[in-house]
């Protein structure tokens, strides 16, 4: 059996290129005692790929060159030698990586129930980040009903479930957003009170028409410029999460840092920074609220689906080039 993966061959300065990856064919290994076989289905593509590649200290190592590229992943058990927690058949979620099969000992691997949902669900709302979101506004930002929460990143995978939790939780809830179309979607669709389009407005102007009174928790997925103008606009005692800057991720100089931190001191506000996986054993809490909202039409989720592990360098650019509507995810099973 033949086993399809993208390898990292290079560490990218700035954005990835041709030299970044190169998809090898390898044969599947014979099962070890203990071990499962599990054939992906779907694969999640991320911005934080961006950093895994980076040999620089983090909260998680950096993928190894010539190895599998990192990447979350949902499957089906097609072989077990003996593994009395897995059966042929089950239905997991894991980080096995940008291959077509994964062979493991179950270590990191969760049954998933596919009656509950469909595969891509379970790498978008109820996967990473679906909990990224759950956790960052309600134990990240402590939200309260009433609170006045800025998003960046609002149509994407992270940021539309963030406005959405805060909208269910009783707060107002603006949106910055790049182009109509997901603007649009945010408030139309997903119950957004406003949203701001940073490709076609003044950032700062729009933040001074839209939050006249300020903010009071801003979730931060981009960085740059945008996160200095929203700390400009910061309540008393406000909360800014930083859960990613994409906006700097490709950069070949030094990242830009906010020159508006000293509106943290005014305000007596607080920055903090969340990483998804120190909430681990709390997934299965956050997953089942999670599935509630779904059922009783709170909570939406939009997955946007390419296909083929041959394919896989062209979706991932749609991570930054904003051609995309939704989590980002990769088909594999044809």
């Amino acid at each position: 059996m033949n086993n399809k993966q993208i390898i990292l061959k290079n560490r990218p300065q700035g954005t990835p290129d041709e030299h970044t990856w190169k998809l090898e064919v390898q044969s599947v290994p014979e099962l070890q005692e203990g071990e499962i076989l599990i054939e992906h289905h779907y694969l999640s593509l991320d911005p934080a790929m961006r950093g895994w590649m980076n040999d620089t200290k983090s909260y998680i190592p950096p993928v190894e060159i010539n190895g599998v590229m990192r990447a979350g992943s949902v499957g089906k058990v097609i072989q077990n030698n003996n593994n009395p927690n897995f059966q042929v058949g089950d239905c997991v979620s894991s980080w096995g990586g940008v291959q077509q099969y994964c062979v493991s000992d179950g270590e990191g691997c969760f049954k998933v129930d596919e009656k509950a949902a469909s595969m891509p669900t379970f790498l978008s709302v109820l996967g990473m980040p679906g909990m990224t979101a759950y956790f960052g506004i309600l134990e990240v930002a402590k939200i309260k009903e009433g609170d006045i929460v800025l998003v960046s990143g609002a149509a994407g995978a992270v940021g539309s479930i963030v406005g959405q939790i805060a909208k269910i939780k009783g707060c107002k809830v603006i949106g910055i957003a790049g182009g109509k179309d997901k603007c649009d979607y945010i408030i139309n669709e997903l119950g957004f009170d406003d949203a701001i389009d940073y490709k076609t407005e003044n950032i700062y102007t729009a933040l001074k028409k839209k939050c006249p009174q300020g903010v009071d928790v801003y979730f931060d997925n981009v960085g740059g410029v945008i996160l200095d103008a929203a700390l400009s606009k910061l309540r008393m005692h406000a909360t800014v999460v930083i859960c990613g800057a994409i906006s700097q991720y490709n950069n070949k100089t030094k990242i830009n840092g906010p020159s508006n931190y000293l509106s943290l001191l005014v305000t007596r506000s607080t920055m903090k920074g969340m990483v998804v996986m120190d909430y681990t054993k709390d997934f299965g809490k956050a997953a089942r609220q999670m599935s509630i909202w779904l059922k009783e039409g709170k909570l939406k989720s939009r997955e946007d689906i390419y296909e083929g592990i041959e394919n896989f360098q062209e979706t991932y650019h749609r991570l930054f080039s904003g051609n995309k509507n939704g989590k980002l995810i990769l088909k594999v099973v044809e």
